[in-house]
């Protein structure tokens, strides 16, 4: 089977939203077993300027969601960014892996060169809907998913590359 875009996005987000929610479920068990304040961690941040652990899956899933809602034109839920409990958080990516799961493989074939326009701040930019999605979209979903597993191996819980990996 070749690669499609479809192949090189949506499986991979799913797939890294779901590890994400496996690593906030041990956080949950963390704070529980240590007695620590759930919103200790949720706050938590690797530095000052940096989104805190809420902030980077807050990032992870926009930056899922609203990818395929650029390529395929499918709007994508809206999310308000108030989540502040692993409850919350882990509800946001449920509804991110649902939106995701509901669009149609052929949505995105064709897209490839697609021109994709970003203006955000000072930031403007126009890329291949491939190049988008290939040097922008995927480096910046794994830094935000990488941010909130360095946060959590900050604060004491216990992950591993293996959870940061996931299942195959």
């Amino acid at each position: 089977m070749s690669l499609t875009m479809y192949r090189i996005s949506v499986p991979v987000f799913i797939r890294g939203l779901r590890v994400l929610s496996q690593l906030l479920e041990k956080a949950s068990l963390h704070a529980q077993a240590s007695g620590i304040d759930p919103a200790e961690l949720v706050d938590a941040r690797l530095a000052p300027d940096m989104f805190g652990l809420a902030g980077q899956v807050q990032r992870t899933s926009d930056t899922a969601k609203l990818a395929i809602e650029r390529l395929t034109g499918v709007q994508s839920p809206r999310m308000e960014d108030k989540e502040s409990t692993f409850a919350e958080l882990q509800e946001r990516i449920s509804k991110t892996i649902e939106y995701l799961e509901s669009v149609d493989a052929s949505k995105l074939d064709g897209t490839e060169t697609r021109t994709v326009t970003l203006a955000f701040g000072e930031f403007k930019q126009s890329f291949s809907a491939e190049a988008y999605l290939l040097t922008f979209t995927l480096p910046n979903f794994f830094f935000h998913v990488t941010t909130a597993y360095d946060i959590l191996r900050n604060k004491g819980v216990q992950v591993g590359k293996l959870d940061y990996l996931g299942p195959y």
